[in-house]
């Protein structure tokens, strides 16, 4: 091994207002804010994200292969429905991209991420946003 993951770094165009929406999705705390650099970590600080300032940020237009993803995470729930509405209420936007086990959203930015989760289909009903389009 060589080395150890330190931070996964999101580019956006304004770093504390991120690090506030993934704080709040993932129970992390804001650890440093800087002009152009602003760190959540765990408590325990073995989870950390950075956002860092990209002012001419060109975000992903998913599904759309002239603007990729360029990188997502995957954020494990236990209760779908309730992480949907929680979600939205911070922001986030439902993009058209769901299995049994996921759904697709973009942060307040554009960046994509999944809810993900162990199926059960008889207890998911998460309103389908491609069905709002037709």
């Amino acid at each position: 091994m060589i080395g150890q993951l330190r931070s996964v770094v999101i580019d956006c165009p304004d770093p504390l207002a991120l690090a506030r929406f993934y704080a709040a999705l993932l129970g992390l705390e804001v650890s440093s804010v800087e002009d152009d650099w602003v760190v959540v970590c765990s408590t325990d600080r073995r989870t950390r994200l950075a956002f860092q300032l990209a002012p001419d940020l060109q975000p992903p237009q998913w599904p759309d292969p002239a603007r990729p993803q360029q990188f997502h995470l995957d954020v494990a729930v236990a209760d779908p429905v309730r992480a949907h509405e929680q979600v939205l209420a911070l922001g986030a936007t439902a993009l058209p991209g769901r299995g049994e086990d996921f759904q697709v959203y973009a942060d307040p930015v554009g960046h994509p991420f999944c809810l993900v989760w162990n199926p059960d289909p008889l207890r998911i009903q998460i309103p389908d946003p491609a069905a709002d389009d037709a």
